[in-house]
């Protein structure tokens, strides 16, 4: 089994499924790449790219950098914002496969299968009980302790603009760390 596929006979018309990245004809095959699928299946955008950053599997690199694709579809055509994302469906389904074949003794041949896959993603904006749901985790946590890098580039910019009028009582003081005076 591939996973969760979006079901077609439920499917309405007029309404968005996700918007969707596919890498066709990778070289790998589908059951390497489905062992990484199911680890992210589900998760928001955020948490799979970090977590597809940890992961030491080939796999996890072409399904980071498809998973960055369909943010970047999601974004640019049809107007949704990244971080509200999450992955609705992803699968690996298998690919046409390559046939060679390897000298064996006695004027014989032994086959070899080089497979390839087709993988899939599906990102889509999470509903509104499932930001409420998110909101409610971070406000027991007490926040989030990951900052976004502008946020931090913009907080030490404010500070180092700011003049601090207790550097210069600092400076009159001269004593040392243990606390004695000079």
């Amino acid at each position: 089994m591939t996973g969760p596929k979006l079901n077609e006979a439920t499917h309405k018309v007029g309404v968005s499924s996700g918007t969707r990245a596919k890498a066709m004809n990778v070289r790998m095959s589908a059951s390497k790449i489905r062992v990484v699928l199911n680890h992210v299946r589900g998760l928001e955008v955020q948490e799979a790219d970090s977590l597809l950053s940890l992961i030491q599997r080939d796999s996890a690199h072409d399904i980071r950098k498809l998973l960055a694709s369909a943010v970047a579809n999601a974004v640019n055509n049809d107007s949704k914002v990244a971080e509200d994302l999450y992955i609705k469906a992803c699968f690996a389904d298998e690919g046409p496969t390559m046939k060679r074949f390897r000298p064996r003794a006695k004027g014989r041949a032994a086959q070899i299968l080089k497979r390839t896959s087709h993988i899939t993603i599906v990102v889509e904006t999470m509903t509104d009980k499932m930001l409420a749901i998110r909101a409610q985790s971070a406000e027991a946590k007490g926040g989030t302790k990951v900052v976004s890098r502008s946020a931090r580039v913009a907080a030490s910019r404010a500070r180092a603009a700011k003049p601090d009028a207790d550097d210069s009582q600092d400076s009159t003081d001269s004593t040392n760390e243990s606390g004695e005076e000079n």
